[in-house]
């Protein structure tokens, strides 16, 4: 494979160049040429080289003399056809083409596996407030959370995925004081809204708690003083054993199952599901605390705004967010450095530092679990509980990981930095330092998506390029009405297109089709670039969207189907063909233009473990989007006639060639949380 001939090459030339000058090398950069004929990989070595030796020893070197000394050596590596000098000393590589597609052919259809740090890595994701249905915003969090595990994974990662649940937390306290004293509902009246059945979605209870969450918080606008009412509902349920409790308890495991079954629709599903109540009733908090204060890690205040607090110490004996001559009013992030407030109260970082400790094995304490559901798959979904008579021991082993990665908006960078420094201060092993606060922008709406969605907008609104969200003000896009206006519009196209396939294969294909555009399009843009989501644009079957991409697997698959003939038994064919028979088809202008499709088809590997590494899933994204458009502008030159083809060993050739595309398409899609539909 191209991935593993690229390692043998860089390893080759660290010796080289160990050998040859005495210059030990950690690794060595490479390039991509820009066109094929420049050939396949491309080291600017000899410049850096020479700059090296010249500051160790004096020596003035060529760069292209070193250049040449390391050429000859690269000669004799196995799947190396030439190596040329280029300008004033490049070193350009070119693959032995037969050899390469040969492996290809044979290959696994699996993505290959790397050598991985050892231990689990945590993903934590979605952790959405349950206190009303998901939005937009949330579903961007899950998918890249969801797409980031899968990539991990496949670089032989132990990955374990967990959706943090803050069920004790002011947003879920303000839509039970909705329910208490807005409404005047008891537990029981409670449990009949909840538990009604429903005809239309919008009168599922997730929907029902949005309005009157934005009905609560008009209710405080009109009067501050009700928001004692807030901190009194907020201390009885994170004090636990009453009636407000128990009513914050059922409403939150409620919405819960809405959100699980909202991602669903998504294929998105989880190991664990942490709540926030198990780290206040089982103590958690304490014994971090005691751990933090040990470490150094936060400090007493004595004076100035934060005193009688505990806050995070910064470097050089400064507290965190405060500079040289800066004042403590002055302090821009003073409310996220507080780890313990004046009042005895422990802020969300510190709750998030002693959640993150118990992730690492390092608090001494443990959760209890029980089983909440098995998942679309058929998976176990667990969830911890503070009732000890009714867990399950019988669970996998949770927590004890190596490393942690939060998917959580960008907002929430300086407190989630915090956390990790916070449980650096304790845990020591260098593997930590890997932990990651995965950042996400804002997902808004092109006015045209938000009038589709029945918002009303002003004409000032209707020629902004965006529309913003507030879910606080109940302006917002509930993640199911956006999935099912997806699902509409889907549908009116396969049936246009597929009117003799029955209605529930039509809804089964609307449904795949729906969430490819949704996921690809909130994967093709970067994670800290705002999104504005328009349903023209992501359902578009021409273009960088989710069905472009089905629809080009499928017409990959359909070569097959309209020849008669399997893949494996092209394959058959094709192990007869000598190396020399193969070689003749990657030759002349035509073998170029073949062999550009056929070696990008094989940097998937490459581009997963770029994925992996940066925690950025758009590389696998705009990888399939630049192999589907590679592929379909291949299939209309006049020069690759494949279903016409005469010459028989050119045709098997060929069609090798589309497997192998198609595989590797099909693989990227699956990273990306996409099916393929039968038919498109």
């Amino acid at each position: 494979m191209a991935s593993s001939l690229t390692n043998e090459i860089k390893q080759t030339l660290i010796a080289l160049v160990r050998d040859k000058f005495s210059v030990d090398l950690d690794d060595v950069v490479s390039e991509i040429p820009p066109k094929t004929e420049l050939g396949d990989l491309a080291f600017p070595l000899a410049f850096d080289l020479a700059k090296r030796i010249k500051a160790a020893t004096g020596e003035k070197k060529n760069p292209r003399e070193i250049a040449n000394k390391l050429a000859d050596g690269l000669k004799t590596v196995p799947g190396v056809a030439r190596v040329e000098i280029a300008g004033p000393g490049y070193l350009n590589v070119f693959f032995s083409r037969a050899d390469i597609f040969t492996q290809l052919a044979s290959a696994s259809q699996n993505v290959a596996t790397g050598t991985q740090p050892s231990g689990k890595l945590i993903v934590e994701h979605t952790s959405i407030n349950p206190n009303k249905a998901a939005h937009i915003g949330h579903v961007r969090n899950s998918v890249l959370g969801d797409t980031t595990a899968r990539i991990l994974k496949a670089t032989g990662e132990n990955v374990e995925i967990h959706n943090y649940i803050d069920n004790t937390g002011v947003q879920v306290a303000d839509v039970v004081v909705g329910f208490m004293h807005l409404e005047n509902k008891s537990l029981a009246e409670i449990k009949a809204i909840a538990e009604r059945p429903v005809a239309k979605r919008e009168d599922n209870f997730d929907y029902y708690c949005w309005d009157l969450y934005s009905r609560v918080g008009q209710w405080y606008e009109e009067d501050k003083t009700r928001l004692q009412i807030r901190a009194q509902t907020l201390h009885e349920i994170e004090e636990g054993n009453n009636a407000t409790a128990e009513i914050g308890e059922y409403i939150s495991s409620r919405i819960v199952d809405c959100h699980l079954e909202t991602m669903a629709r998504l294929d998105i599903s989880y190991d664990l599901l942490a709540r926030e109540s198990e780290i206040l009733h089982l103590h958690f908090w304490a014994h971090a605390f005691e751990k933090l204060k040990a470490s150094g890690a936060i400090v007493f205040e004595t004076e100035g705004r934060n005193k009688g607090c505990w806050v995070m110490r910064a470097e050089e004996g400064r507290t965190e967010g405060e500079t040289e001559g800066q004042s403590d009013a002055e302090s821009e992030h003073d409310a996220d450095k507080i780890i313990v407030r004046s009042n005895g109260t422990v802020t969300y970082t510190g709750k998030d530092i002693a959640y993150h400790l118990w992730k690492l094995g390092k608090l001494g304490l443990d959760f209890h679990y029980r089983l909440l559901r098995h998942d679309h798959h058929g998976r176990e979904v667990w969830i911890t509980t503070g009732d000890e008579s009714s867990a399950n021991n019988q669970h996998p082993p949770f927590g004890n990981g190596t490393a942690f990665l939060n998917v959580i908006d960008v907002g929430q960078s300086y407190p989630q930095a915090n956390v990790k420094k916070g449980v650096m201060a304790i845990d020591h092993d260098e593997r930590v330092a890997r932990s990651a606060h995965l950042a996400y922008e804002k997902v808004t709406l092109t006015p045209a998506a938000a009038i589709e969605l029945g918002t009303e907008l002003s004409e000032a609104d209707q020629q902004r390029q965006q529309i913003g969200m507030s879910g606080r003000k109940g302006l917002g896009v509930k993640a199911d009405d956006l999935i099912d206006r997806l699902e509409t519009k889907a549908l009116a196209e396969v049936q246009s297109r597929n009117a003799d396939l029955s209605e529930a294969q039509q809804q089964k294909i609307a449904r795949q089709i729906a969430v490819a555009a949704l996921r690809y399009f909130l994967l093709k843009f970067t994670r800290t670039s705002i999104i504005a989501f328009d349903f023209e644009e992501a359902l578009k079957f021409r273009g960088e969207t989710g069905p472009y991409l089905q629809y080009s697997v499928r017409r990959l698959s359909n070569i097959f189907t309209e020849l008669g003939r399997s893949a494996d038994d092209v394959r058959a064919e094709f192990a007869q063909l000598s190396a020399e028979e193969v070689a003749t088809q990657f030759s002349g202008e035509a073998g170029d233009v073949l062999w550009s499709l056929v070696y990008f088809a094989s940097r998937l590997d490459d581009v997963v473990q770029l994925s992996a590494n940066a925690f950025e899933p758009t590389h696998v994204a705009k990888y399939a989007f630049q192999l589907a458009d590679q592929f379909n502008t291949f299939y209309q030159d006049k020069r690759f006639h494949i279903l016409k083809e005469s010459d028989a060993k050119r045709k098997t050739v060929l069609l090798v060639a589309v497997d192998v595309v198609r595989q590797k398409l099909a693989q990227a899609l699956a990273l990306l949380g996409i099916e393929v539909p039968e038919k498109m």
